[in-house]
Formats: structure tokens, C-alpha cells, sequence
């Protein structure tokens, strides 16, 4: 399909810098005739405003007053720098009074040490561009044409160094996984024949099982050891301090496991395939002068390191910073609630902050920064109040450096930053109830120092809790390997709130963020304020009644932002739109407030709203709407849910006087007394898990399909049951096959299989749409209570009523059927409910 109109991409760009041209001379003209001045600080903002348009066409970044240093390091200021995400400046503008002379002008901005490798001076008559230390071009400001030309030559400048580091990128790419590999063969031999590597891997694996997870092995202490060796040349080299990485507490536990082999020119020689990427770093890095914009390059170096290191753990740890828009907006939002409910300040003495999950750590760095100014107050909450928790290593290295050079750049002292744990926050559980304000004590960690770090956290009453919980959802494939863990304590806390409040069919409610939700509303102290960016979906999903409902229980106040950005929900005002994270899942920022009296009061959570979509669509205008905005002064809804917890959407009608198809209530009831619904059994339809090995539209090919899929299983039962020693020999199934966790379990029991074709059944896939499946308790992932309505053994001849789950993202549908349902009968992202006519016991 042709351009509109004949245009290429590159002349609607043009056209587009056009527009934006001609509303900064509308703006000019009427800042001029409304303030009657040309002082250079009141028409600058029109050709501000201009350049911060077009850049965000690129992707750039416009930073006001952008400070620097010159070559004999005298501190600058240009009024204006466009940034690349690696915080590179692309270029700058200099501004001046329409009553100077813009030669003499530049003339002592060039003595000063101004650049001069792409900077634009402009006064609101004329604008000078100047490249690679040569004037370019000048141009009258009121040419349109002219004016667009120059910005062209401004904004298709490009920095060798920004070249060199993508180019580097893509190099790392490819030499990554030999140098992994290299490591991974080295490490291996060292374990096996090096004594002392063994004991000092030994004494990090125990720590770190009793402080992270009791699930890690000896391999994951070797992943740990190789995502230290491969970022501490990064690290070092973007904050110009060899030795800063080795001043923390755990890096110097990996530094000491890395000194038993690996030093000198193994080291050397080992990493020199990513060199490259090393100097590229270091190119850039040397480019940034300020203290802020190296940390935000640190973060996008972490992002792509990660990304490309490790993609599945990338997915599991959340691996995404929080804009700082959002971030400055939530530590705001949170220090306004508790001096407006508990009349302190978030500096205020014995107000408790912790980041449960600070990744990168932003979120402490922007309480650093919103401490400025207070050094005394600043000094003593850093060393005793603000506390941070990280479980994987790299980020944690990353907040390590980011929280104590932001430290040292705000009050000019270099101190250790106490109170970051290596640690997994959902593991951190014991007394720590509402009542008590703090948790048990937890037994160890990678240090000594750490172990303390995590006790001295846990003896304090939190009072705020803030920051961006990871909030991926499970894996669909057992052969990617990549699940979330699991939780027992936490788990059981949902089961008991979230899951036994909700009135939904299928509430499993073990999401990553509903997690961490759980978690932090257990640790806040009775007077506190939980501040979080998550999914969005506990705003809406059915799934989310009974936690919507222990939210009221729990919390006096409850105030969303909802950001929307839901993808599937593009029709929806509440939802659409731009996502400030580029992900696919809608998100929310939520402000919950607790009093220790908060029952006592009427209604007893006051509920307020506001949804981005009003104001903002794409994700830019959503990040300019919160920096410019305030929980105080924004325009909430307030509301008030209905019978059945819903926070949107309300209902005001009889429903729920009506009698139930179905419900948890009656299938679980022990008597007939308790029963009230129609159906007493009611199931999902059958999930495979594997559908191209049990379904197909062939009975032979099937049958050929899964005779394949059992030998392969057999001849992998055979290897597990050999194996003396699985851990040790390390060894695991071949994924020649599509493995679940239960069909996993039957390969540890030891279950048998072998083929039956009585077992080949007729079922129906989707509307209208038959397929032949292998039907089994074993191979089959999951059949829930379909046995008893179409069963395994034995002919069947009955009747189903099929309809939409509650809660699914499917408009609702309902059909009858005569064979097998499968879970996706109703669309591939809903489940299928299953009412049968009759019910199979015993044949």
C-alpha cells in the first residue's frame, strides 16, 4: 500500500517539524504580546518548547540548564541538551536577548568552553547552528523553511561514540556467548579440580540459600561469580572508581570465589572478545559529566547487558526501570499522604522507607535527591532510615553504585550505603503483622555484614513501603524453564485474604505483584502508606474481587492513578492508550493508606480514582502529565464499590438474589443444606499443554505422534532412574518433548507409559471444530472434573453446557456439546466453563 498522498516517510517527518515550527512563531508572537518583553528568559521558552517537540519524535530527552564541564574542568551551564536514552547529548541550544550581539554572544560562550560540536544559538530574530567547530548555517527565525533545514542538520547529527556503542551492541551479541561459554568450561574444571574454589563456592552457596532462595545450587553460584567477572569492568569505568565495586559487602564474597582461578591473563585473555564493548562503554561514559545522567546510562547499560545475557531471567526479574516522571510522582504522592494523615515529612525522623524491590535502585536515588538541602536530616536517613532490598545480583550491584555516588554527588562525602540487602523480600517472612510493625528474624546471607544488614531491617517499624514490584505472570511452557517461584508463607496469606474473599470460579491470584501487594500490606506498621507501580488489572478483573475487598478491609484510604496502556483494552478510555513501560500490560500507580483506627471510620476506605486517559494518550504525554501534576491537586473520583467489590463498572440491580448456574461455594458443600446453585459439578475443559503432540485432525497421525512423544519419555525415564545422584551429575530431561510439571512428577515417581489406542477420543477443539485428542490422566496436563463428565475410561454419551469463564479477557459465550471440551473452547486467552447433563461414577 502507497503513501498518502504520494509522501515518503521522510518529507510527513519534514512536514511534521513544519507544524511544530509554525505553533512556536503562534507561541512567540503571544508570549510577546501578553508579557510585552523580548528578555531572552521569556521568549526562550517558546523555542524550548519547539525543540523539546521535535526531539521527542527521536526518542530524545530535553534537559533544562544541563550542566558540564570543560576542558579545564570549569563548571557550565547551556540552557538547553537533547539526549539520547544512553544519556549521551545529542546537541545543545544556547539562548540569548534579542538586544545582544549573537556574534559577541558566542564569541564568550566559545572562550568559556562552550561546545562546538552541535549547539544551536538563537535569539527569537535568528538561530546559528554550529558543527565540528564551524558555523553551518544561520538562519532569519521567522523562515520557516530555513528554520526546518537547520533543526534537520541538528537532529541527524550523530556522535561517533553513539555509532561506536551501537555497533558494539550488536558485537556483544555475537561474542557473548563464547565468552560465556569459555567461563562457564573454566569454572567447570575448577570445581572439579580445585579444592579451595570448591569450599569458597560452598560457604557463598550457604549463605545464599538461607537468605535468597533454599532452591539455589552450586550452578546458580557459578551464574553469580560470571555476572560479576563480566560487569565489573562497566561498573568501574562509567563512575571512574577501579576500586568502588569492591567496597560492597557481597561483591567482595564473589571478588574472593573469583581470586581462587581467575586473575591476571586467564582474565585478561578470557574477556578480550568483549572488549569492544568495553571501550565503547568507557567512550561513552566519558562523554556524560553528570552525576544523574551516568546513572540513568547505567541503567540502560544493565537493560541491554541483561537482555542479552540472560533473556528468560530478564522476563522473571522484571527487568525494566520506572521512569523517573513516575518515580518523583509516587515519592510526592507518598510524603504528601503522610504528612497529610500522620503530620510528618518522608525526612522526618523515625519515618521508616523501604524498597522492597529496587532493581536498579531509582527509587532511593530520587529520595536522595528529594532530601537535598537538609544535610543533617539527609545524613541521618540515609545511614538509619531508608532501607532497599535486591535478589539478583547484577541490579543489586547496579543500585550499590547508583545509591552511594548519588550520596556523594549531593553532599560531597563518599559514605557505604548501610541498609541495601542481598535478599529476596518474599522469602523475609515471620511476625511481621500489623500489629507487630516487624518481622522474624531470618538466619543468613553471602555475609556476615548481610546478615545484619537483614536483621537490623527487620527490627524497624516501616512506614513507608514504595517502589516497582516485578509483575510478570507464570510461564505457559515447562520447556522454557523460566518459572516464578513459589511462596509457601506468602501463597497462604493470599489463599487466606485475596482467594477466600473472592466470589470468582478460578482465583488462583499468585501473580508476582499481587504478591509483593501481599507482602508489603503485612509489613506496613498500623500507620503507614503503601506506594506501588503494578499491573493494572486488580482495578477491574473479576479475579481481583476478594483482593479489591481486603483492600477496603485493610486500608483507610486508597487513592489510582490508573496509566492504563492495556493493549486489549484499546477501546477503553480507562485503559488505552500509551504504555509507560512499552510492555503490553496496563499499569497503575496506587496509593494505599493505613490507620490503626481506620474500622472505626465510615465508610472505612474511601476509594479515589483518576484515570491518564482523560488527559494523555501516548506514553510521553502520560510521563509529562505526572511531572506535572500532584496527587493533591488532580481531579479523583471517588468510589464507592458495590455489593460485589467492584470498583469500576458498577452494578446497582438484583443479581445476586438470582440462583447460581454454579458456584465454588455449592461444588465444595458437604450437604445438600449448602447447596443453592443448579449445578453442584461444574469443571474447565481439558488443558493439554501440548497440543500439537495430543491433538490432530488424523487419528493415525496422532497415534504416530504420541507413540514418538512415549518412547522419548520411556528412554528419558530410564536416564532419570539410572542417575545415582541428579543434583550432583547435574543432569536433566531431554526437551526433545513438550514437558510439563506434572508430567515431570510422574518421570521422578517413576509412572510408566505406554500407548493405547482406545485412549484416542473425539474432541471439540473450538467452535464447530473437531479434532481427535489423546486422552489421559497422564498425558493430558490437566483434566480437572472432565472424567467424571466425559470419561477416560469407558464410552460416554452426554451433554454440556459451555460458557466463558468469569473473568476472562473473551467477550462471554455459551454453547452446548456432545464430546470433550478443551480449556480454550471459547478463545485462546479465556478458559471454558463445562455444566453437564449428567455425571459419570463408576462407569
Amino acid at each position: 500500500m502507497g503513501d498518502i498522498g504520494g509522501l515518503t516517510p521522510i518529507r510527513k517527518l519534514g512536514n511534521m517539524s513544519q507544524l511544530l515550527i509554525n505553533d512556536y512563531l503562534k507561541q512567540l508572537d503571544l508570549i510577546k504580546k501578553i508579557s510585552g518583553s523580548s528578555r531572552e528568559t521569556i521568549v526562550r521558552e517558546a523555542f524550548k518548547d519547539l525543540l523539546k517537540a521535535r526531539g521527542k519524535q527521536q526518542g530524545l530527552v530535553f534537559l533544562a540548564e544541563y550542566p558540564l564541564k570543560t576542558a579545564t574542568k570549569s563548571n557550565i551551564a547551556v540552557d538547553g541538551a537533547l539526549l539520547h536514552e544512553l544519556r549521551m547529548p545529542l546537541g545543545y541550544w544556547e539562548a540569548k536577548d534579542e538586544s545582544d550581539d549573537l556574534e559577541e554572544e558566542i564569541s564568550k560562550k566559545f572562550k568559556k568552553g562552550y561546545p562546538q560540536d552541535n549547539i544551536i544559538f538563537s535569539d527569537d530574530v535568528t538561530a546559528v547552528l554550529w558543527q565540528n567547530r564551524n558555523e553551518v548555517l544561520r538562519c532569519d527565525m521567522t523562515d520557516t523553511h530555513a528554520l526546518a533545514r537547520l533543526l534537520k542538520l541538528f537532529f541527524s547529527f550523530e556522535r561517533p561514540e553513539i555509532a561506536g556503542f551501537r555497533a558494539a551492541v550488536e558485537q556483544f551479541k555475537t561474542d557473548l556467548p563464547a565468552v560465556l561459554q569459555a567461563l562457564r568450561e573454566m569454572i567447570e574444571r575448577e570445581h572439579k579440580s580445585n579444592a579451595s574454589f570448591r569450599k569458597a563456592e560452598q560457604k557463598f552457596l550457604v549463605h545464599a540459600q538461607e537468605a535468597i532462595n533454599p532452591g539455589l545450587t552450586d550452578a546458580d553460584v557459578r551464574e553469580m561469580l560470571i555476572q560479576h567477572i563480566l560487569t565489573e569492568e562497566i561498573f568501574a569505568k562509567v563512575f571512574d572508581d577501579s576500586n568502588f565495586h569492591q567496597h560492597n559487602n557481597v561483591a567482595r564474597e564473589l571478588y574472593a570465589l573469583e581470586a581462587e582461578f581467575f586473575t591476571g591473563n586467564l582474565k585478561k585473555q578470557t574477556l578480550k572478545g568483549l572488549e569492544t564493548y568495553y571501550a565503547a562503554i568507557r567512550a561513552t561514559a566519558a562523554q556524560i559529566s553528570s552525576h544523574h545522567e551516568k546513572q540513568a546510562f547505567l541503567k540502560v547499560i544493565y537493560e541491554n547487558f541483561y537482555k542479552v545475557y540472560n533473556t528468560k531471567a530478564a522476563d522473571r526479574l522484571g527487568v525494566v526501570y520506572t521512569p523517573n516522571e513516575i518515580v518523583r510522582f509516587m515519592i510526592d504522592g507518598a510524603d504528601w499522604l503522610t504528612e497529610k494523615h500522620f503530620g510528618k515529612n518522608l525526612i522526618d525522623k523515625d519515618v521508616e522507607i523501604l524498597d522492597p524491590a529496587t532493581g536498579t535502585g531509582t527509587f532511593i536515588c530520587e529520595l536522595l535527591e528529594h532530601f537535598r538541602g537538609q544535610p543533617a536530616k539527609l545524613k541521618h536517613k540515609y545511614l538509619n532510615e531508608l532501607h532497599a532490598n535486591e535478589v539478583a545480583i547484577l541490579p543489586y550491584y547496579v543500585a550499590n553504585l547508583n545509591i552511594e555516588s548519588t550520596y556523594a554527588a549531593i553532599t560531597g562525602n563518599y559514605e557505604e550505603f548501610p541498609n541495601l540487602c542481598f535478599v529476596d523480600t518474599l522469602d523475609n517472612v515471620g511476625l511481621h503483622t500489623a500489629a507487630k510493625g516487624t518481622t522474624a528474624d531470618i538466619f543468613g546471607s553471602v555475609s556476615e555484614e548481610n546478615v545484619a544488614r537483614i536483621k537490623r531491617q527487620n527490627s524497624k517499624r516501616i512506614s513507608v513501603i514504595i517502589g516497582n514490584p516485578p509483575y510478570n505472570a507464570n510461564q505457559a511452557n515447562e520447556n522454557d524453564n523460566n518459572k516464578n517461584r513459589e511462596y509457601p508463607a506468602i501463597d497462604k496469606r493470599i489463599k487466606d485474604t485475596y482467594i477466600h474473599e473472592s466470589t470468582a470460579q478460578k482465583t488462583k491470584l499468585y501473580d508476582m505483584y499481587a504478591r509483593f501487594f501481599r507482602w508489603a500490606s503485612d509489613r506496613l506498621s498500623e500507620n503507614g502508606v503503601l506506594a506501588f507501580i503494578t499491573n493494572r488489572s486488580f482495578i477491574d478483573s473479576r479475579t481481583f474481587d476478594g483482593f479489591r475487598k481486603t483492600i477496603a478491609d485493610e486500608f483507610s484510604e486508597a487513592w489510582i492513578v490508573d496509566l492504563g496502556g492495556d493493549w486489549k483494552k484499546q477501546d477503553d478510555l480507562n485503559a488505552s492508550g500509551g504504555n509507560v513501560f512499552n510492555i503490553g500490560t496496563g499499569v497503575a500507580v496506587s496509593f494505599f493508606v493505613k490507620k490503626a483506627n481506620h474500622t472505626k471510620i465510615k465508610p472505612p476506605c474511601r476509594i479515589r480514582y483518576v484515570p491518564a486517559g482523560r488527559f494523555a494518550v501516548s506514553a510521553i504525554e502520560k510521563l509529562t502529565w505526572l511531572e506535572n501534576n500532584h496527587i493533591g491537586t488532580l481531579a479523583f473520583d471517588e468510589i464507592r464499590p458495590d455489593a460485589q467489590s467492584n470498583w469500576l463498572y458498577l452494578t446497582n440491580n438484583d443479581f445476586e438474589t438470582l440462583i447460581p448456574l454454579a458456584s465454588k461455594d455449592t461444588k465444595a458443600a458437604k450437604t445438600a443444606g449448602k447447596e443453592r446453585a443448579i449445578f453442584k459439578l461444574h469443571s474447565l475443559g481439558v488443558v493439554t499443554n501440548r497440543d500439537d503432540w495430543v491433538y490432530d485432525e488424523s487419528r493415525d497421525v496422532l497415534l504416530t505422534k504420541v507413540k514418538h512423544f512415549i518412547d522419548i519419555y520411556e528412554r528419558e525415564r530410564a536416564r532419570w532412574g539410572a542417575a545415582k545422584d541428579r543434583a550432583r551429575t547435574g543432569e536433566f530431561v531431554s526437551r526433545e518433548i513438550k514437558w510439563t510439571s506434572e508430567l515431570e512428577a510422574h518421570l521422578a515417581r517413576g509412572t510408566e507409559l505406554a500407548l493405547d489406542v482406545s485412549r484416542v477420543r473425539e474432541a471439540i477443539y473450538r467452535p464447530f471444530f473437531r479434532r481427535w485428542t489423546y486422552y489421559t490422566d497422564v498425558i493430558t496436563h490437566r483434566l480437572y472434573q472432565q472424567d467424571s463428565i466425559f470419561p477416560v475410561r469407558g464410552a460416554w454419551d452426554n451433554e454440556a453446557i459451555v460458557y466463558t469463564q468469569s473473568g476472562s479477557q473473551k467477550p462471554f459465550m455459551a454453547c452446548s456439546v456432545s464430546s470433550l471440551p478443551d480449556l480454550h473452547f471459547v478463545g485462546a486467552a479465556a478458559g471454558t466453563e463445562c455444566l453437564p447433563f449428567w455425571r459419570y461414577e463408576d462407569g
